[in-house]
């Protein structure tokens, strides 16, 4: 009896893909799902007790709401007012803004239309009141008193009025010029001196907005047309790559020289501010293009010797994107679930902010809305409800990525697969593993939490902190984002076990990090050979991207700086690449997991085949043996893998 309990149980542990399917980490759906119950009151109470028309219509600084009726407030003149016929919100003075409370610093006032062009003088805004019906100036003011009564200097908008828009649905006059916002840039980025550089680099923005958008769709395309050199040549998409890589930074750098020394020779004959930031501009990056490319060939000459290895493991996943083309389109459904849940948070968020704030007169005599102690930690619990949807969403992703690639690895006849694989994993995802997928999720929320917060200290306390603090809080950061990304990797291969054997979350990670441990050489051949590929072939998306702004922008070079076109375009350029690439990646980690779970469980013997391909084995074989003559391997098994019979014939 003691025997066939220990059998019981010892076969209980041991792997079973695809053979049983239960619900895992109950309570922690539970969880999930009061914690969303208490998201959807916080909606329904902003909603019902905020103030929805000051929120959308604006208000004045007396507390009228503008277009509709007012209620007198105690003790604040011009409050009460009837202004139905004056719709839109108006500020004297636009562009002073107040960082520390985050407002505008000026009285606003409710008027029947935006002055649509520039106003100089008293006498033009007077004109535009007569003209438009539209006064500007405040409300005790006549249109006739603008010029000859002394309290205009105070009561009447800062001169020259800038022309202004109204802001779609939400009824503010907007000053159309982007020097405003320069303004308000300039407070932000407190490194900058000289204030006509950054109106130079807004203005290269705005001037640059077709370029940087063509730019934008290039590096989409690229991406796209990287994941399908992925799907069918990945034999040689290797060598490929890295011969690309190559000719695409020592191009990058020499085009960078060539264009610096260019304009370096026809400096005197450029006078403009903006032809000496362009030059300086191209000095830095022909500098740190050079010094990155002796950097990026000193890596690759490190690797060479596990290039090819990689060829191997890039042939099984290109196989898995060849049976499961839908995986492809993974980034795109989470990407657009992830803008969905962050509009609505946002909507929530503005009528939060008008929840239970009610008018109290300030120092200066206007009216401000404060929010009542109680009803702050509502916003609390809402950032917190930001950061935990959203991780669930994105592991939602890895589970059905890690759920799709389990059942193509642990299917005996690829023949046989599932018509749609990823609905399967959906499936299975949705009626058993949400749980699982919530506790892991709330597990990378407890870590980015306080690592947000000390971010925060760190901005708040910029410049006050000794050097020892400061070091102490970004030694703490720095230890966070680390704890944060070993865990996101863990609960990825956590996610891929409970795929496999159906297991709750504590039992799936330990499994799987006994696994990894075991595998410890194959994990970091692995992942420094696969995850630098993807690397380079991000890098090759971004130089190309880049390249093609360089190029382009280089013809604006006489009237518009791109220095700040060609970063944005670049970031741009890489988040795509590595939402994209970051697919393939999980699906590479995937792999691994299934392999390694299936050496250690099978044998090749009759019963016990492997559910591998043979290049996957030949992949991890040649690893081995190469960490070896490094000096870096032994004492892993010495055992000849065999394959299943027929398991390579697709």
């Amino acid at each position: 009896l003691t025997s066939s309990l220990l059998s019981h149980k010892s076969s209980k542990r041991e792997w079973k893909p695809l053979e049983d399917h239960s619900c895992t980490d109950v309570p922690w759906l539970l969880l999930f799902i009061l914690f969303c119950i208490g998201m959807g009151f916080i909606c329904g109470f902003s909603i019902a007790t905020g103030a929805a028309a000051r929120l959308l219509s604006g208000y004045d600084s007396y507390g009228n709401i503008c277009g509709q009726k007012n209620v007198k407030v105690e003790g604040i003149v011009n409050s009460g007012l009837d202004l139905t016929h004056k719709k839109y919100v108006f500020f004297l003075d636009p562009c002073n803004i107040d960082l520390v409370h985050q407002k505008i610093k000026s009285i606003a006032l409710c008027v029947s239309a935006c002055p649509r062009k520039e106003l100089k003088t008293l006498a033009d805004i007077q004109k535009f009141a007569e003209t438009n019906g539209s006064t500007l100036c405040s409300y005790e003011l006549q249109p006739s008193e603008y010029t000859t009564d002394p309290r205009a200097a105070k009561l009447c908008p800062k001169y020259p009025v800038p022309e202004s828009a109204p802001i779609p649905f939400f009824h503010r006059c907007a000053p159309v010029n982007i020097s405003c916002y320069a303004k308000f840039a300039e407070a932000l980025i407190t490194f900058v001196s000289d204030s006509s550089v950054l109106h130079r680099l807004i203005s290269g923005v705005m001037t640059s907005k077709e370029i940087i958008m063509g730019l934008c769709l290039l590096s989409l395309v690229l991406s796209m047309i990287l994941m399908v050199i992925i799907r069918y040549i990945s034999r040689v998409l290797v060598w490929i790559l890295t011969i690309l890589v190559i000719l695409g930074s020592l191009g990058g750098t020499g085009v960078l020289w060539w264009l610096y020394a260019k304009q370096r020779m026809s400096a005197g004959a450029l006078e403009t501010q903006i032809a000496k930031d362009n030059l300086q501009a191209l000095l830095i990056y022909a500098i740190a293009a050079t010094v990155f490319t002796v950097i990026l060939f000193l890596i690759m000459l490190i690797m060479r010797k596990r290039v090819a290895l990689t060829i191997a493991l890039f042939h099984v996943a290109g196989k898995v994107f060849i049976h499961l083309p839908l995986l492809v389109f993974q980034p795109f459904w989470t990407f657009f679930v992830l803008i969905l849940f962050w509009t609505y948070w946002i909507t929530v968020l503005l009528f939060l902010g008008t929840t239970g704030k009610h008018p109290v007169p300030n120092e200066e005599g206007f009216v401000e809305f404060r929010m009542a102690g109680p009803l702050k930690y509502m916003w609390w619990y809402h950032v917190v409800g930001l950061i935990w949807i959203s991780e669930f969403i994105l592991a939602c992703q890895q589970m059905t990525v890690a759920g799709a690639v389990v059942t193509y690895y642990f299917t005996r006849e690829k023949r046989n697969l599932p018509f749609t694989p990823i609905l399967g994993s959906v499936n299975r995802l949705v009626c058993y593993h949400l749980g699982t997928v919530a506790k892991g999720s709330f597990i990378i929320t407890l870590v980015k939490i306080p690592r947000m917060i000390l971010m925060y200290i760190h901005t708040q306390l910029k410049g006050k902190e000794n050097a020892c603090a400061r070091c102490m809080l970004k030694a703490c950061i720095c230890c966070l984002w680390c704890l944060e990304k070993c865990l996101t990797y863990l609960n990825q291969n956590a996610y891929t076990a409970t795929a496999i054997n159906s297991t709750n979350f504590c039992t799936s990670a330990k499994d799987a990090f006994v696994i990894l441990v075991e595998n410890a050489l194959r994990v970091a051949a692995i992942n420094t050979v696969g995850d630098f590929m993807l690397f380079l072939g991000k890098v090759l998306i971004v130089c190309s991207t880049g390249l093609a702004g360089i190029m382009l922008l280089n013809y604006q070079r006489d009237y518009t700086i791109w220095v700040l076109p060609l970063i944005i375009v670049c970031l741009f350029a890489f988040l795509v690449a590595h939402c994209f690439l970051s697919i393939y990646e999980m699906v590479v980690d995937v792999l691994f997991l299934c392999f390694a779970i299936d050496t250690k469980y099978n044998d090749g013997s009759p019963g016990r085949e492997f559910y591998m391909d043979k290049v996957l084995m030949e992949f991890v074989e040649n690893s081995k043996k190469s960490m070896k003559e490094a000096g870096r391997g032994g004492g892993a098994e010495g055992r000849e893998l065999k394959p299943m019979v027929g398991a390579d014939e697709e």
